[in-house]
């Protein structure tokens, strides 16, 4: 077998790389095929029937939330920028504390499918179902552009596609892929496919890291100082200049890129308990006490994988060095591949990206389901066809719409290719954080909250928080952003989580008191207290 370091960094044989991925998808589509036989009906499509267990649905979860950002992205930002790349693992860790303790059981016992379930219980179903629709369909855009930009880097890395139109191939295919694992097995075939990339992905990591701190005789210390010299030793001056132990390599070179990582921070931070994809899962479990139980699970899981990253990240940085991962097909996005072949040949390499590429699956395939059936069950069903569409004709749509998510996201994962994952990611949050968290917390948590507050903050967040992004370095003006060649941004920050979190809450507070002095619907605020304390009448359809 020969080692491959060609002018676009691709490692390895393609052949074997690419059987080896072969053969995850054969499987997991096996997988899918059979969970589909049970889809008899829109819960089923939907939620799995709620049939999964508290720890199944939490290995579900951290397959559905380690994406390609958490594996790819923060090891590719470790390597290159140290203390500051690993404040990526930080942030989406301590956002599940959020989601536990405000959201998760409250949520499951207030909705039947979708996150808009529960905003529309005691406002106006119509208006509020369509803007959380739009702002679920958003959301998971974003989240798509990251994952199908990570998939065309490691494709470029795995079978030598150095040119751009070849990995656009590459995430058009991935996402016929995604949408043949959603129309054919739903929601069941997809937790399925989430809990075994979950296994194979945190066992991968696990061996890695154990190969990584064997390699340096299981002193972390070592494979600190090694990464430090082969970074003081790059050729790149920018990268020889950085203290990859210290804060400040990527966001302390000014007070602007201090301000960006306090937002970053704050997207991080707040954006989990506004995912819808993330939301959904909790109605896939059939009490509140399982609820609790899978994120639980998730955080276990999920932070352990996120202690690992550290010593992927650092090592990546020790054994393969800097300048081999920028100069790599991937970029930043190469550096656990590249450790891979490394530590243990093609063999490793395949099998790693092999579980990349089914991380990129899994999650595609769970965003698109979350689009689908928000677009299915609260545009088609509750404000078109104002509750009367049967249940069938909901799972029809929800076929349409992950046909046309799928298009729309293969043609904004090419336009999004070259970008760090991670930091792609954080913008889904950022939008996740301002359009959704603030109206989720005022129903749960404040009586007077109204459809006039519910809408300002929604639209409000969701707005600003885009327009923000087409105005940052992220989009335009720089080397790095999504058009090069363009120059219009004004905004100054590349996560606008700091602006656009706290207007979207401060919104919904104005818009509470322009609606109205009283609350809309106290019976139903009480009920919906009751219930999202109690889980009393949880199993019953969401009526209106």
């Amino acid at each position: 077998m020969t080692t491959q370091y060609l002018a676009a960094g691709t490692v390895g044989n393609p052949v074997a790389n690419i059987a080896i991925f072969g053969l995850f998808v054969a499987v997991t589509m096996v997988v899918v095929i059979r969970a589909s036989r049970n889809n008899a009906s829109a819960a089923d499509y939907f939620t799995g029937g709620r049939g999964f267990s508290g720890p199944q649905n939490g290995i579900a979860i951290a397959g559905d939330y380690l994406s390609a950002a958490s594996f790819l992205g923060i090891a590719g930002a470790i390597a290159v920028y140290g203390y500051d790349g690993f404040l990526y693992s930080i942030g989406f860790l301590v956002a599940w504390l959020v989601a536990l303790l405000m959201v998760a059981e409250m949520l499951r016992n207030t909705g039947k499918f979708t996150m808009a379930d529960v905003l529309s219980f005691r406002l106006r179903e119509r208006p509020v179902r369509t803007a959380a629709a739009l702002s679920t369909l958003t959301v998971s855009l974003f989240y798509l552009l990251a994952q199908m930009a990570g998939a065309g880097g490691l494709v470029a890395l795995l079978l030598d596609i150095d040119d751009r139109a070849g990995q656009s191939v590459v995430i058009a295919v991935v996402g016929v892929l995604m949408i043949v694992y959603v129309l054919v097995g739903g929601m069941k075939g997809t937790t399925w496919v989430q809990i075994i990339k979950a296994v194979l992905l945190i066992t991968g990591a696990a061996l890695m890291t154990v190969m990584v701190l064997a390699k340096f005789g299981f002193n972390f210390s070592d494979i600190l100082g090694s990464a430090q010299q082969m970074v003081s030793d790059s050729t790149n001056k920018a990268v020889a200049s950085r203290d990859v132990l210290a804060p400040g390599a990527q966001y302390g070179a000014n007070e602007t890129s201090k301000l960006n990582f306090v937002s970053l921070g704050l997207a991080l931070v707040l954006g989990t308990a506004g995912l819808p994809h993330v939301l959904m899962r909790f109605y896939t479990v059939p009490t509140a006490k399982e609820a609790r139980r899978s994120v639980v699970w998730a955080i276990a899981l999920i932070g352990a994988f996120y202690l690992f990253t550290l010593v992927l990240g650092y090592g990546a940085a020790a054994i393969v060095g800097p300048d081999k991962i920028l100069a790599a097909a991937g970029g930043q996005n190469s550096a656990a591949p590249l450790l891979a072949f490394e530590l243990g040949g093609v063999v490793l390499l395949g099998v790693i990206s092999a579980v990349a590429f089914a991380t990129i699956l899994a999650v595609v395939a769970g965003l698109t389901i979350t689009a689908a059936a928000s677009f299915a069950h609260d545009i088609y069903g509750s404000v078109l066809k104002r509750g009367k569409a049967d249940e069938s004709a909901q799972v029809r749509v929800s076929r349409i719409t992950a046909v046309v998510i799928g298009v729309l996201a293969i043609g904004l994962g090419i336009l999004a290719n070259g970008q760090n994952i991670a930091f792609l990611v954080a913008l889904a949050f950022a939008v996740a954080a301002a359009a959704n968290l603030p109206t989720i917390v005022y129903s749960l948590f404040w009586r007077r909250f109204n459809t006039t507050g519910a809408l300002w903050s929604m639209y409000g967040g969701l707005v600003s928080t885009i327009v923000l992004i087409v105005f940052s370095p992220a989009v335009s003006g720089s080397k790095s952003a999504m058009l090069p060649g363009s120059d219009f941004d004004w905004f100054p920050l590349s996560n606008p989580g700091i602006v656009s979190i706290p207007l979207a809450f401060a919104l919904g507070v104005i818009g509470t008191f322009v609606g109205g002095r009283t609350p809309e619907n106290p019976a139903k605020a009480a009920e919906m207290e009751v219930r999202s304390l109690t889980g009393v009448g949880a199993e019953k359809a969401v009526v209106h």
